[in-house]
């Protein structure tokens, strides 16, 4: 049997509550302080009595949001009556109260809706009479003192009514606390004097600038929280789709129909019965979340962050389903209830704007009509949008709910909200006919692979719930979350993004920070073929299979049913298949090795391919989220594209590696002629061929002129930082010795600094040539010179053993880190088949402060060698790459060897940190079992 829900009256009973005031001002009548101390108690036991049976409430059901936020608000009017019966009776009591002896107190802002979150602030209005005496400014300062006593966050204003309406004229935020105020307790006659005088000298007349003042304000409000409705970590009360939005709906709708709940909207004509339901399931689901999350963090937390979310997945009743996290299945809810709020707010602004309309002169409607009204197709344009010419266009032709989208496009339109909403009410008309309709195919394709705004125009199909439904594997991805820190939106919103850049980058938006795809864009020969590709990438993500696969899979069939032929879908689903291979080897290979570009080579086959990758693979990135793509990926790719083109041609990379180490050696020695020859070749002699192979001239030249004068130093340390490629390159000269790179990697472990890539030479002399380039933690070089002398003495410190790196990490980074929240499988891959000189390791695991530190020191302690590193953080996941030799010199192939080798970096692998911390907060009984 499940729990039974607490009535209000278990949140808070008045009766007992006055009883147990009374007492306390028994026993402490005639000592204020004692007195005082007595009723906060009181106030405070029943305050957190009635939250944890609010709690109670929220987590015995999927839909019990409203049901504790109404909980937590009758706690508080509750309170504040009693509060104030007291205040009034025993502490300031008016036995003849005059004219101006009235006081009543009234909630206003989101506690005069009647819902409160627990940590929500509690506003107030301490409504006067024009003619105040000093008992009124009394009793609402000793309400405060008690409430903040209390612990509770009080905003509040002391006000006539005629300070009221002044007010509420000039301050749109005031005005709109003021809509939503309600009565609590006190003089009721002074309330309902301020609602009939509020609604006739401050509503009455201007509720069209009291809309689009709240339309600004919700559009200012996106902007800052971000313009999505599908970041991952959304924020449940300013975000986009979140609970603000829903208010807005209410305020307008209350202020312009003068409705008193929003159940009202139903009988003004603005929702439909199914709207409003939509519009209290999307309330109920968003106070639950709201709820929830105050009640887990213990403060008014609004941002749902990572490392919150599994656990208000468990706390609120969600379970793993075929191939989804529970905590995804959790996401994918809230994205699709964001989505509800969108359809909402569209369907409500088309009925304001087609009533404001009807209230126009009839001659001037007729005049305006005749002007702007023009005939396209089955549609007509009217003010500059398209709308349908009837109500029957999409059942009398199907094509029509895409034909509308195309031509929007090809016209440059928007849609107007009346045609939206007759589309979102015909959806069923979305089968599998109209799927297998050629000409609706035809008319897709040209939408995605538009010359104009196909990311617009694909938003709005998802936005209207055509898109899911005309590609279904497209629906599957409607609001899937991925629960990791790499991806910043939604499944579905990454996929539109990327076909936004990709266009911008075919419109050569991007020159400066994409100038080789720009070039390559207008080089592609099957333009479909690549946007198709961009529209398909990830369309199988959340599936148990491999999602590149399943993406070709998916292509092979979708392609042909928008009419492209045999090689088009070829390319697109190899493509598609192959969609990561260019970004991993860019960034997790050694592209100076010539086995590197060779094998990649071998996987892409020709240029044209290369080209389209290449593309795909720049703005893929790009959409994953601000500040993913940086100088130093583009740099790498674009290496990665010119090694493996020359190849494709037979070029340069073709040539004898004997005869590039002469050409290199040579090509040194000319930048050198200010040398005696006698140096210069004792200098050429000092370098391994693979340093020759791996550098061009200039960082030749610049490391023979560094260390020819440095050369009475034990250690020297450069710096130059590379603005465009978003990079800082320290390079180290030094005495070699064992474990040299490990303690590097610490000194910038200790700084919060990450290396991004190696290179890690070995003179003939035994001398150690290292350059490591390094980034911020934010992913930007190290710009500020202070930060760069603070590196390089803390390089001094680590190799004098002044400072020992894992003391110092573990010492600055012990607090808690987002990526905590995530747990990723430690993996160890070994390879002898990457490289012609090298052993390949791969290591896979949860990122950390000081991880490659730990890495590099069981490399060290394995007697390995390493070559170059290349450090790649995929969000809370770290893939890091060594190229290394045994001590002699040759590759890691002895089975022992390798199993050795696996084990000691799964160790260095395991977080120190993390594992001495308590685990997660006791499992509360699934939502499902209590009902």
């Amino acid at each position: 049997m499940g729990r039974t829900m607490p009535s209000l009256l278990e949140i808070a009973d008045p009766d007992q509550i006055r009883a147990d005031l009374e007492a306390v001002y028994r026993e402490h009548k005639g000592n204020d302080t004692a007195l005082q101390r007595g009723v906060v108690e009181v106030l405070k036991r029943n305050l957190h009595e009635g939250r944890a049976k609010a709690r109670e409430r929220l987590e015995q059901g999927a839909h019990r949001g409203r049901a504790c936020a109404e909980s937590i608000c009758y706690l508080e009017d509750v309170l504040i009556k009693e509060l104030y019966d007291f205040a009034t009776a025993y502490v300031f009591p008016a036995n003849n109260p005059s004219e101006a002896e009235r006081l009543s107190v009234a909630a206003v802002g989101g506690y005069g809706r009647g819902l409160l979150a627990p940590g929500s602030d509690i506003d107030l209005l301490f409504l006067l009479p024009y003619k105040q005496t000093p008992w009124g400014e009394s009793v609402v300062e000793y309400m405060l003192y008690v409430l903040w006593d209390l612990g509770q966050k009080v905003g509040h204003a002391t006000r006539s009514i005629a300070d009221c309406i002044r007010l509420g004229r000039e301050d749109f935020t005031i005005r709109t606390a003021l809509l939503e105020a309600r009565f609590i307790h006190g003089d009721r006659a002074l309330f309902d004097e301020l609602e009939d005088r509020f609604g006739e000298e401050v509503v009455k007349g201007t509720g069209n600038e009291f809309v689009d003042a709240k339309l600004a304000e919700r559009d200012e409000r996106h902007r800052r929280s971000g313009e999505s409705r599908y970041l991952v970590e959304p924020n449940v009360k300013e975000g986009k789709g979140g609970l603000r939005d829903l208010n807005t709906l209410f305020w307008i709708g209350k202020y312009v129909y003068r409705v008193k709940q929003p159940s009202d909207l139903v009988k003004a004509g603005v929702f439909t019965k199914d709207e409003y339901q939509t519009f209290r399931r999307a309330e109920d689901f968003l106070w639950a979340v709201r709820c929830e999350l105050h009640f887990l963090t213990g403060r008014a937390e609004e941002r749902i962050t990572f490392d919150i979310q599994t656990a208000m997945a468990e706390y609120l009743g969600y379970q793993p389903h075929r191939g989804l996290k529970a905590v995804e299945r959790f996401m994918k809810h809230y994205f699709l209830v964001a989505k509800d709020v969108g359809d909402l707010t569209r369907i409500f602004c088309a009925v304001l704007e087609e009533q404001e309309r009807k209230k126009q002169p009839s001659i001037g409607r007729f005049m305006q009509a005749l002007r702007r009204k023009k005939a396209i197709e089955d549609f007509t344009v009217e003010a500059g949008r398209l709308t349908v010419s009837g109500s029957e266009v999409f059942e009398k032709d199907p094509v029509n709910l895409i034909r509308i989208f195309k031509l929007a496009d090809e016209h440059s339109l928007d849609i107007h909200p009346d045609a939206l909403k007759l589309i979102t009410r015909s959806l069923k008309l979305i089968d599998a006919k109209l799927r297998k309709d050629e000409k609706a195919n035809s008319l897709f394709l040209k939408i995605v692979a538009s010359r104009k705004n196909p990311e617009g125009t694909l938003r709005l199909m998802n936005e209207a719930g055509v898109l899911g439904r005309f590609v279904t594997d497209f629906g599957r991805i409607v609001a899937l979350m991925q629960f990791n820190m790499y991806h910043h939106y939604t499944a579905d919103e990454h996929l539109l993004r990327a076909i936004g850049i990709l266009s911008e980058i075919e419109k050569g938006d991007h020159p400066e920070d994409t100038p080789l795809a720009t070039e390559l864009m207008s080089k592609v020969k099957s333009r479909n073929a690549l946007y198709v590709a961009m529209f398909l990438h990830d369309i199988a993500k959340g599936r148990p299979e491999d999602h590149s696969d399943a993406g070709a899979a998916i292509a092979r069939k979708l392609c042909p049913r928008l009419g492209m032929g045999p090689g088009e879908t070829e390319t697109v689903a190899w493509l598609v298949q192959n969609h990561l291979v260019m970004s991993d080897v860019a960034q997790k290979r050694d592209i100076a090795d010539p086995r590197t570009v060779k094998d990649f080579a071998g996987e892409v086959q020709s240029p044209e391919r290369l080209r389209m990758l290449y593309v795909l693979t720049v703005a893929d990135i790009k959409a994953v989220g601000p500040g993913v793509w940086n100088g130093w990926k583009g740099q790498l790719l674009r290496q990665l594209y010119f090694e493996t083109a020359s190849v494709l041609q037979g070029g340069d990379s073709a040539v004898n590696r004997e005869g590039r180490i002469n050409t290199a050696r040579e090509d040194l020695a000319e930048r050198l002629s200010d040398w005696s020859e006698a140096a210069r070749k004792r200098y050429l002699k000092r370098h391994s061929e693979q340093y020759w192979l791996a550098m061009d001239t200039d960082t030749h030249e610049r490391h023979a002129r560094m260390i020819e004068a440095g050369k009475d130093e034990p250690l020297i340390i450069a710096t130059e930082t590379d603005p465009m490629r978003d990079v800082t390159l320290v390079t180290i000269y030094t005495q070699d010795h064992p474990g040299l790179f490990s303690r590097f990697a610490g000194a910038c472990a200790v700084l919060g600094m990450s290396i991004v890539d190696a290179k890690i030479f070995t003179t003939r002399d035994g001398m150690a040539l290292d350059m490591i380039w390094v980034q911020e933690q934010d992913g930007s070089a190290v710009r500020e010179e202070r930060r760069r002398t603070r590196l390089k003495e803390t390089i001094h410190q680590v190799l004098a053993g002044e400072m020992l790196p894992p003391d110092e990490i573990e010492q600055r980074f012990r607090r808690r880190r987002r990526a905590d929240a995530f747990s990723v499988a430690p993996q160890v891959f070994i390879d002898n088949d990457l490289s012609d000189d090298y052993t390949v390791i791969e290591v896979n695991g949860l990122d950390r402060p000081g991880l490659v530190h730990a890495i590099t020191r069981a490399l060290f302690h394995l007697g390995l060698t390493i070559g170059s590193a290349h450090i790649t953080t995929f969000g809370e996941r770290a893939v890091d790459v060594f190229y290394v030799k045994d001590v002699i010199g040759h590759k890691v192939t002895n089975a022992n060897k390798k199993k050795a080798v696996e084990r000691h970096l799964l160790e260095a692998l395991a977080d120190p940190v993390k594992k001495a911390r308590p685990q997660k907060p006791r499992k509360r009984e699934d939502a499902a079992a209590a009902e």
